[in-house]
């Protein structure tokens, strides 16, 4: 496989240098791989932490910035950064309103980030964690004990950010987090493998002509495998398995999101779908957000997320936000 990288030791490394130079808002610490807004800590702001296993870029270092994260932690490719990072990135961004722990649900990334909220405690520094589990495909898998975290955590690092920008103390921005996630499912598919730089070649065989309902951003199985479906079909599917589990009564924000090798041609194209697929089920739509924005590498395929809100959570989905990856209103 050709891939635009030096050696794949230095894959994460690299890719932060170059967050650096793109983006001096920010503070890159390389060597520690913590990424921090450059005006942190904010005087009575409630500090919001996440990160991940890199290779589902932009998220987390992309949502980094006035409205969203206060810091994120990489970690080498699908692999869980380890609590030294979160510690950093905690005392980094504590004002001494408190820290919140924005976690994934994977059994790696829970139990670091548990481990660093203790020893952030140690350290003066208070800390809450919210996990995040809403995709709905299976109810355990592959590094997983329950639902996987995915499209979700976008809208999380969005809302409870916004409500951290505005002063809201510890307890209501994890109320915030909590209610989000709550009111929130996803569906993926993929329709090929993903590739990661260590191993070189697809990580899993899908054959010409298939793809796989319900995988998960590090190419986890999903439900099923059936002979390739057209867009149409697809949503279908995938907005029927999530409404199935989220039965809305109100409107809905949706994020129609890419793998990370689905070009915003065809996103579009299956974002007109699901908006078909709404419609008929009678879902009304406040917003809706479609491009790559929580991958899988060089994974071919697109996923959906729906939250179902009130007047106040979208009040804060569309407060002002500038991070590299999701900006508006500023």
């Amino acid at each position: 496989m050709k891939m635009l990288i030096n050696v794949p030791e230095t894959v994460v490394a690299d890719a932060l240098r170059g967050i650096a130079a793109a983006h001096p808002e920010l503070t890159v610490d390389v060597e520690n791989r913590v990424v921090v807004r450059r005006d942190a800590p904010v005087a009575g702001k409630v500090g919001l932490v996440s990160g991940g296993g890199s290779g589902h870029e932009p998220l987390h270092a992309g949502f980094v910035g006035p409205g969203m994260l206060s810091a994120a932690c990489p970690g080498e490719v699908f692999t869980s950064p380890v609590p030294d990072q979160m510690v950093r990135a905690a005392a980094a961004v504590d004002s001494g309103a408190g820290v919140l722990f924005v976690v994934k649900n994977y059994t790696g990334d829970v139990l670091n980030f548990e481990m660093a909220a203790e020893l952030a405690e140690d350290e003066g520094i208070q800390v809450a964690q919210v996990v995040v589990d809403d995709d709905v495909a299976v109810s355990d898998s592959t590094f997983t004990a329950g639902r996987r975290g995915t499209g979700a955590t976008l809208f999380v690092e969005k809302i409870a950010g916004a409500a951290a920008d505005e002063g809201a103390p510890l307890d209501r921005v994890v109320s915030v987090a909590r209610q989000v996630n709550g009111s929130s499912r996803s569906f993926g598919v993929a329709l090929s493998s993903v590739t990661t730089p260590a191993k070189g070649s697809p990580t899993f065989d899908l054959p010409a002509g298939e793809l796989e309902l319900g995988i998960g951003i590090h190419g986890e199985p999903g439900r099923e495998r059936r002979p390739m479906m057209t867009s149409g079909e697809i949503a279908d599917f995938a907005v029927d398995a999530v409404l199935e589990d989220l039965r809305p009564t109100g409107p809905v924000l949706a994020l129609v999101n890419g793998m990370g090798a689905t070009p915003l041609l065809e996103l579009y194209g299956f974002n007109a779908e699901v908006q078909r697929v709404l419609t008929e089920r009678g879902v009304p739509v406040a917003r809706t957000l479609v491009g790559n924005y929580v991958t899988s590498l060089d994974m071919t395929g697109c996923s959906v997320t729906l939250c179902q809100i009130d007047e106040e959570l979208l009040r804060l989905w569309d407060a002002p936000v500038e991070t590299p990856a999701l900006r508006w209103g500023r």
